[in-house]
Order: structure tokens, then C-alpha cells, then sequence
């Protein structure tokens, strides 16, 4: 039996779509698909984190120390070096965030200069955060402690920042201060607000799928549905939520769920799928944009759905190393010549 359920084959170059989508990789930059096929952008480079723009282009942390700016024609200028370990980053205002791996955020304004938020580290309860570690083969090994991923509700007014691990800190006033809001031993890998209804947030955790109703400052945790309750990714799409679970980071497959927003009951697989993915769906590589879905495995292998993830096409596979997704408005490429 096909391993697949009603999945179409693979996207040929030229495929016609509304949505580019970039693939930002540890090893080897950016990958852009569009309605021209795909390209690379910044190779060699190492892009940890991708946000959108205002004005429609991307942000992305760049070799670990510079924050660049793309253009919606594919341009990439330097809005920030610093000698800290940049490690995510999102856009609210007129002002960019950028977390770092010994859990600091910094603020870029409109300006361009750049300043360590004070307030964040003296969030109550920052003395219990803790790095993830995990024993592989006698030795102790995980990520530092760091802003793993940040968000904010889409009003502006809640900007949630999530510790790996410590939580999800929020801040009402553009990062002064801040309050811690989920319990850190939720072990959180990241935290979305959805993109028009400023009260609902998601994330994932390794206790299962986290739920605000009150823009972040509460949190409750589901399981039901879930193969396991690990959780790494998640993302909302129309009128879904959307969370990856695995047994754990290192697990050899996983599976991505959906629930409705406004409904209960159990989260289900989504359909038109492989079974299982090739290892884990990992933190940030969940796109969506309106009604059309990406979503990238460990192993490289993208999808893609312009249906809200009724049914599926397999984009590309074997990408290197992918550490996020983002979904913008679609732009022709500049190598595809014009309509007559």
C-alpha cells in the first residue's frame, strides 16, 4: 500500500502559486518558492529565524549576529550586527525584537539603533529558568538557555516571549517590564498569537498543546488526540490551530494536528498526508498565510496545501537542514519574464 493518503506528486517548476515561501536553513541560507520554481538566497550562510515584515518583505537572524532585512524583490541589506547570539526575533510596530541565547531581548526602533530590554531580565521567576538537556550516549547535551520564539497578539498590545526554558514571559508596555504566565516546567518550544483575533494565543509544549483565550496571560494544556505529547510547532490557519507532537526532539517520526479554534474535543491528524513525517516538525516550521500551508520534516521533505491542508502536493525534498518557514504574499520572481 502507497504510504501516502492522496497526496499529489511533487510541484514542477513554474508551478503556479499565491504564496512564496521561504526556507530558511542552518547550513545553507534561504530558499525561496514561487511561482517561478524555487531559488536560493544568502548560500552558505547560516539563517536561524525568519518574521515578517511590515512593509510584506522578511527579516531573518543571519550567521548568528546580524539581523537582515528582503525586500519583496529579493534584497537583503543589514539593519543590525551585535556581538550577542541572536536567536529569534518578531515585528510589533514600528519596532523590532530580537531574542538572544542567553535569554536577553533587544529592541530595534524605527531608528535603527538597537537596546538591551532591562525589564526582561528582571522577570519574576527568571532565577528558575533553566537550559534543556537531554542524555545522548552518556553525554549531557541540549540547547542553551534562550528566547526560543516570539510573538505577539495581533492588536500589538501583548508581546509573548518564549524562554526555552522558562515559560512564556508577556509584556503590556513594549517590553518594560514583564510577568511570567504557564508554569516553565511546560517546557514550551514555541508560541504563536493568531495573526486577527488579538485574544487567542497557541504553543507547543512538551506537556501538549497550550491555549490562551485571554491573549497570553492565561494557559491551558491539551492532550486528547495527541500520539504524544511532545509538541514542537504550531500555527493557525483559517479558522484552526495547528501543533506538532513527537515522543521527543530526537524521535525518528512525527505527525501534525488540527482542531478548530472554536471547538473542543480531540485534536486529529491531518489527512492527505504521509502517515508520518520523516522525524520531527520542529519550532517554526509550520507557514501559513490565509488559506494556504506549508509544513517541513526533519528530513527535509516540504508540503504544501492551497486549501487550508485539505489536500497536499510534496513542493521539494531533501532541503538541508531547515530551521523555519515563513509564508508571504506571493511577488513574481524576477527570473520568470512577465505575462503578456
Amino acid at each position: 500500500m502507497d504510504e501516502t493518503r492522496s497526496l499529489r506528486t511533487a510541484a514542477q517548476p513554474g508551478t503556479m502559486t499565491t504564496m512564496n515561501l521561504l526556507a530558511a536553513t542552518w547550513t545553507d541560507g534561504v530558499f525561496v518558492f514561487s511561482d517561478g520554481g524555487r531559488t536560493q538566497e544568502l548560500a552558505k550562510c547560516s539563517v536561524r529565524a525568519l518574521a515578517s515584515a511590515r512593509d510584506g518583505g522578511a527579516l531573518a537572524i543571519v550567521d548568528g549576529h546580524a539581523v537582515l532585512r528582503r525586500s519583496l524583490e529579493g534584497e537583503w541589506t543589514t539593519i543590525l550586527t551585535s556581538t550577542l547570539d541572536l536567536a529569534s526575533l518578531v515585528v510589533v510596530g514600528d519596532s523590532i525584537f530580537v531574542g538572544t541565547d542567553d535569554a536577553r531581548v533587544l529592541c530595534i526602533a524605527q531608528d535603527g539603533k538597537a537596546e538591551l530590554l532591562g525589564g526582561f531580565e528582571k522577570t519574576p521567576g527568571r532565577e528558575h529558568w533553566y537550559a534543556g538537556s537531554v542524555i545522548v550516549d552518556g553525554r549531557v547535551m541540549g540547547p542553551p538557555l534562550g528566547v526560543r520564539s516570539m510573538s505577539a497578539t495581533s492588536d500589538g498590545d501583548a508581546l509573548l516571549v518564549n524562554v526555552h526554558v522558562g515559560g512564556i514571559p508577556r509584556s503590556t508596555d513594549r517590553g518594560l517590564t514583564w510577568l511570567p504566565t504557564i508554569d516553565i516546567d511546560c517546557d514550551v518550544h514555541q508560541v504563536c498569537g493568531h495573526p486577527s483575533r488579538p485574544e487567542l494565543a497557541i504553543a507547543a509544549s512538551a506537556k501538549g498543546l497550550c491555549v490562551s483565550r485571554d491573549g497570553g496571560s492565561t494557559w491551558s494544556v491539551e492532550q486528547e488526540g495527541l500520539h504524544a505529547s511532545y509538541c514542537s510547532a504550531v500555527a493557525f490557519c483559517n479558522d484552526d490551530m495547528l501543533v506538532a507532537a513527537s515522543t521527543d526532539h530526537f524521535a525518528s517520526r512525527g505527525m501534525v494536528y488540527r482542531r478548530p479554534i472554536d471547538g473542543d474535543g480531540a485534536l486529529e491528524p491531518l489527512q492527505g498526508l504521509p502517515e508520518w513525517f520523516a522525524g520531527i516538525v520542529d519550532t517554526g516550521c509550520i507557514a501559513a498565510l490565509g488559506s494556504e500551508l506549508a509544513i517541513v520534516d526533519g528530513a527535509g521533505n516540504l508540503y504544501s496545501s492551497t486549501d487550508a491542508g485539505r489536500a497536499w502536493e510534496r513542493r521539494d525534498q531533501g532541503l538541508p537542514m531547515v530551521s523555519c518557514l515563513l509564508a508571504r504574499p506571493g511577488v513574481r520572481n524576477l527570473s520568470t519574464p512577465p505575462e503578456r
